[in-house]
């Protein structure tokens, strides 16, 4: 097939599309906490060496499609990431402190879990129509 990822007895082609959402759907993650946000999600998924193919910080959700090992599932990833993110914005913005961050719960689909006609391309797609910015093809920001 397409990309094949490996591991030293496995190859694989696992990708998710995962979406959370802010407490009350708060506007929450614009500017510096966006970046920020960012940068702790790519520092989790390279622990974890789940490759990011695309993503969105919109102010009051997140959108990511990746490439996860077989022994990295989704909610264990959704939980790191947000365990994680939760605990570092609130110690590093004040603004943050007395808020819960993120809602319970998360969306995921495999790639090609919709129907055949959803494929990588379509996923990745709906992903960048959710950009504002286009400085950075990786994980964007929405600007304040």
């Amino acid at each position: 097939m397409e990309h094949y990822r490996r591991t030293a007895h496995t190859r694989f082609d696992i990708k998710f599309h995962l979406v959370w959402i802010t407490k009350y759907r708060k506007k929450l993650l614009r500017g510096d906490v966006g970046l920020r946000l960012r940068q702790i999600v790519r520092t989790i998924c390279a622990e974890l060496e789940v490759e990011i193919l695309k993503g969105h910080v919109s102010a009051d959700h997140v959108h990511l499609f990746v490439s996860c090992p077989p022994h990295v599932s989704a909610s264990y990833l959704v939980q790191r990431i947000k365990g994680k993110s939760s605990r570092k914005l609130m110690q590093e913005y004040s603004h943050l402190k007395k808020l819960y961050l993120w809602a319970r719960g998360f969306f995921v689909a495999s790639s090609g879990s919709w129907g055949r006609h959803v494929t990588d391309e379509v996923i990745m797609e709906y992903i960048r129509t959710q950009e504002h910015r286009k400085d950075d093809d990786d994980f964007r920001v929405e600007e304040p």
